[in-house]
């Protein structure tokens, strides 16, 4: 390849990332938007083992969980809290190099349980592979959130 083609790829490559308009996210029928039929989602409601990831279930009142989740996708980086409703929470994650945009969303149903659900869809706007880092993002997330929650009960 050439050096002129190159740098048309990388150009084209890097505009893309950076033009991408959000996408129609949210809940809907009680879910959230189901992953598309690339490697570059996960979802909590997913049928698709590939897709899926499990929510987060925690004892505890729905608003201090969502500001707990809030808070922890605020204090990571490249992170910005998009959408705050009642029942859920939308930010976004932008890559260092490239701009690319993942749309990381968190959805707390109602139930009668004791326990607070914490549904999770999290996946890249563009590209095809993500080399799993929606995954390990919520992975990290969950660990945060568990790790805060401990030292939360500890102290009362």
């Amino acid at each position: 390849m050439n050096k002129l083609t190159q740098v048309v790829f990388t150009s084209f490559i890097l505009l893309t990332g950076c033009a991408v308009k959000a996408p129609n996210l949210g809940v809907e029928n009680g879910q959230l938007t189901q992953c598309p039929d690339k490697p570059n989602c996960v979802n909590s409601f997913s049928n698709n083992e590939k897709h899926y990831i499990k929510p987060i279930i925690i004892n505890g009142k729905r608003l201090e969980i969502k500001k707990d989740i809030v808070d922890i996708v605020n204090q990571l980086k490249n992170s910005k809290v998009t959408v705050t409703e009642n029942n859920y929470v939308r930010a976004e994650f932008t890559s260092k190099v490239f701009g690319f945009v993942d749309d990381v969303e968190f959805y707390f149903p109602e139930t009668k349980s004791k326990g607070t659900s914490i549904h999770i869809r999290s996946g890249s706007r563009v590209g095809y592979s993500d080399f799993n880092v929606n995954r390990e993002r919520i992975e990290t997330i969950r660990l945060k959130f568990e790790k805060l929650n401990l030292s939360g009960s500890e102290s009362m």
